[in-house]
């Protein structure tokens, strides 16, 4: 599996909000879609295509603005896991310089159960 995960996205009409730069609120859905596409990319190198992730925790830190036409680069990737938490860090970068910075927590559910599903500490050194 390879931990990192990039994407780019050019910054449309529909990104900016009233102050004419990227809405804060979209970032939140990029770090939620790129995660998925991430799951989507490698679950069927797992024993558990199946499963889902859902979010726990987010945090945001916005460090300079982007705006229409702007192309970013959205690169992702998974830490270490903490017990039933996963954390996975998203950075946005704007012509090489980081813009937006998040790390969210995220737990491993059973879909057909829908309980929590542990994961052994090391999955993601057997991808």
């Amino acid at each position: 599996m390879s931990l990192i995960f990039e994407k780019e996205i050019q910054v449309t009409e529909k990104h900016i909000d009233g102050n004419n730069h990227v809405n804060n609120v979209q970032y939140v859905h990029w770090v939620e879609e790129i995660a998925g596409e991430h799951w989507d990319f490698v679950k069927h190198k797992t024993d558990f295509p199946k499963d889902i992730w859902m979010l726990l925790d987010h945090h945001i830190q916005y460090k300079k603005q982007v705006y229409l036409g702007d192309i970013i680069k959205i690169k992702t990737y998974p830490k270490p896991p903490e017990g039933i938490r996963q954390p996975r860090k998203v950075e946005f970068y704007c012509n090489d310089e980081l813009v937006v910075d998040s790390l969210t927590l995220w737990v491993f559910v059973d879909k057909e159960t829908k309980r929590v599903k542990r994961l052994e500490s090391d999955w993601l050194d057997k991808l």
